[in-house]
């Protein structure tokens, strides 16, 4: 797996200065995983673009499936109302799809009054350089991915959030909250609510977080596994039970469990040749350096014999889930049981 480099935030930035400046563009495509991030921004444009009380005359909402290119050349040329600017936000609209010719001749002449903003949330957004569009847009518009952002930022908003509940965390335990129920800020959001909700003291304590989080898949694979390595098969056990009680389907759960004995076997090979979590980090594409520093730490418990057998073994049961028909929670019930009797071997 090749190492992922950084992704470029020059737009991103741009967009930041020019809502503090105060010289938005009129055109914007918005994209990206981070949806929380993508949402505050079009409101701080809302904010800076129209004057209270005069969004119903100046705010225009287009959705992707009821898009027509006269109708949107008709909101364009509607002239701001007691206001310098307008704003169309036009939602989940293929750009390059369609007629791309009529769409092209719209936005290389958009007027200055317009903020014309295409947000993609449900599709994803894919560029064609070779079309005319595609020029219009890098000409005459900025395309703004909004990305996950990096665990150092990502520690500094959750402490932020929960100051703003009368609360303060730790940083370990904030970058404990990303591992455990990842690192998009949308879903952050709602257990930051639901933690300092329950929070009966100022500091923010990992036990609050473990009361009320609701983990990812991933984290809680990882517990499974953490448990094994400790030589606890029966919180082993009690986590992939929770996981059944919650219905999700074995084929899932091997996935993700496969998935997490590579990392480990890679780990284990990372300790072998004295190389440390940096590398583990480059090699699987992660953000931050928690999870990569937890599953080191997990990785010495376990021998390469054993890291490697559990990798094999988890692909000779994933064949067999798919090829025999054979009960999918029994076969992964009995690979645990496998892995946690020869930990040690």
């Amino acid at each position: 797996m090749p190492p992922k480099g950084k992704p470029d935030t020059a737009a991103y930035q741009k967009l930041k200065q020019d809502l503090k400046s105060g010289t938005l563009g009129s055109l914007y495509v918005f994209h990206g995983e981070e949806a929380y991030l993508r949402d505050y921004y079009l409101g701080q444009m809302k904010q800076k673009l129209l004057p209270p009380g005069m969004e119903a005359f100046n705010y225009h909402v287009i959705q992707g499936k009821e898009f027509d290119l006269k109708a949107l050349a008709q909101t364009v040329d509607c002239l701001p109302m007691m206001s310098p600017r307008t704003m169309i936000v036009v939602n989940d609209y293929d750009l390059f799809k369609g007629d791309k010719e009529g769409l092209t001749g719209i936005l290389k002449d958009l007027p200055d009054y317009v903020c014309l903003v295409f947000v993609y949330d449900l599709i994803e957004y894919k560029s064609d350089a070779r079309t005319k569009l595609a020029g219009v847009i890098k000409e005459k518009g900025s395309v703004v991915p909004f990305n996950r952002q990096e665990q150092g930022d990502l520690v500094d908003w959750i402490a932020r959030r929960f100051r703003a509940m009368d609360h303060d965390i730790g940083t370990e335990d904030a970058k404990y909250l990303i591992f455990l129920c990842g690192d998009l800020m949308h879903t952050l959001i709602s257990e930051i609510g639901k933690i300092g909700a329950y929070a009966s003291h100022r500091r923010v304590t990992r036990a609050d977080i473990d009361a009320v989080a609701t983990p990812q898949l991933d984290a809680v694979v990882f517990q499974m596994t953490d448990a094994i390595s400790a030589g606890d098969f029966d919180k082993a056990a009690s986590v992939l039970g929770d996981l059944y009680h919650m219905q999700e389907p074995p084929i899932k759960l091997l996935a993700a469990l496969g998935k997490q004995l590579r990392q480990l076997y890679t780990a284990r090979l990372a300790l072998e040749h004295r190389k440390g979590s940096r590398y583990l980090m480059e090699l699987w594409g992660l953000r931050s350096a928690y999870p990569a520093e937890r599953m080191m730490q997990s990785a010495r418990r376990f021998s390469l014999g054993w890291c490697r057998r559990a990798v094999i073994r988890c692909g000779e049961v994933d064949l067999a889930m798919k090829s025999t028909g054979a009960d999918g929670e029994e076969l992964l019930t009995g690979l645990l049981m496998e892995l946690a009797v020869k930990k040690g071997a």
